[in-house]
């Protein structure tokens, strides 16, 4: 587990894309497990350790995921992240280069819970919801292209959904549309940085987080 920031109240870790964040019917040890047992053994804490989630991360994405150590700052980080006021950064490599260079994607998304997907539909359609995301070229090889996104909002799966709306499928993303699958199982999309102000100090707090240890990825970091 690799810890990219910590203090009192909030612990920030790196997640891979073979981590799931809480426990669910697979039964695979999740995240949250890992951070109570690293502050339990960190701090020599007696009883049970308190992990608040705050928000999470599809388990084939990599990146950044904010996890409370304490009560306080779970409830101030919940209401942070309701009212938008933490900005996340997410690189994606893509199999295509979009229609432009960079834009802003508003589609109205409809999820599919039997199948575990969303779909791009008309507005007005029932149970549909806005999404709103802007994107840029920020890198290219020779058979991929590296987007950085900023999220408006927060819908399911929205990055892979908007971004394969507009012909660029995410690397490894056979759900919607990649042509392959990445040898690691997971997608090319990497929750890259996170700024916030601190719920308790007021001072500000911005976190990066490497990229995952794969020839093209660290290819990309390179070039920034």
């Amino acid at each position: 587990m690799e810890v990219v920031y910590e203090d009192n109240h909030i612990i920030i870790v790196n997640k891979s894309c073979s981590e799931i964040v809480q426990g669910d019917k697979t039964g695979d040890r999740p995240l949250s497990e890992q951070v109570k047992e690293y502050i339990k053994d960190k701090y020599a804490k007696p009883g049970n350790v308190f992990c608040g989630v705050v928000h999470r991360l599809d388990r084939p994405v990599s990146g950044l995921v904010v996890f409370a150590k304490t009560s306080k700052a779970l409830a101030r980080l919940n209401d942070m992240f309701k009212n938008k006021e933490v900005r996340k950064t997410y690189w994606a490599i893509v199999c295509k280069r979009p229609p432009q260079d960079e834009g802003k994607l508003r589609d109205w998304l409809v999820r599919n819970e039997r199948q575990n997907k969303s779909y791009v539909r008309p507005e007005g359609t029932r149970d549909a919801k806005e999404a709103v995301l802007d994107y840029k070229l920020i890198g290219a090889s020779d058979r991929y292209f590296l987007l950085e996104v900023h999220l408006h909002t927060g819908r399911h799966h929205q990055i892979r959904c908007q971004l394969a709306h507009i012909g660029s499928p995410i690397k490894g993303d056979l759900k919607y549309g990649a042509p392959r699958s990445n040898p690691d199982g997971g997608i090319s999309l990497h929750a890259r940085a996170v700024e916030f102000v601190h719920p308790v100090s007021k001072q500000l707090v911005s976190v990066v987080a490497p990229v995952p240890q794969e020839t093209l990825w660290q290819y990309f970091e390179a070039g920034q």
